[in-house]
């Protein structure tokens, strides 16, 4: 008499294995005899006027006409504003030996970055100063700073 080719280890995880495939297979007739269709009302979703979703439709009666003029797309162009470019402003800290620092602006209250080559004569820190800014690699930079002497 010859002796069986599966061993009980191999016997139990042919079960295992069949029993999962027949789970599978009852999930999946579930999900078929359950499913929604697209035409059901529970799929249906609102949005309001304030971005939010919402299951209730919107009231059509506070419907608000907008004209495709009115309409931007993108960054509005920002209007020239009248400032003196001639800034004025407080040295908060310099380093000499490194030669850079910041000035305060009394006008925005900005931090603005100051070079020592950027300067018309020799600053320190609390110095009320004068100065233009323009766009540096990094950020605003202040440029022609002069000691301000009132008047």
């Amino acid at each position: 008499m010859a002796r069986s080719q599966q061993s009980f280890s191999k016997r139990e995880r042919e079960l295992k294995k069949e029993k999962k495939r027949k789970e599978k297979e009852v999930k999946k007739l579930e999900r078929q005899e359950n499913k929604m269709t697209l035409d059901s009302d529970d799929m249906i979703a609102y949005v309001d006027e304030f971005g939010q979703v919402s299951n209730t439709p919107p009231d059509l009666t506070a419907r608000v006409e907008v004209k495709l003029e009115d309409i931007e797309i993108g960054v509005p162009k920002r209007e020239e504003e009248d400032y003196d470019p001639i800034r004025t402003g407080i040295v908060t800290f310099f380093n000499d030996s490194k030669g850079f620092g910041f000035i305060r602006d009394l006008e925005t209250q900005e931090s603005v970055f100051v070079h020592v080559n950027n300067t018309k004569e020799e600053i320190q820190e609390n110095n009320k100063v004068r100065f233009e800014t323009e766009q540096g690699p990094r950020g605003m930079a202040a440029v022609k700073v002069e000691i301000w002497r009132e008047a």
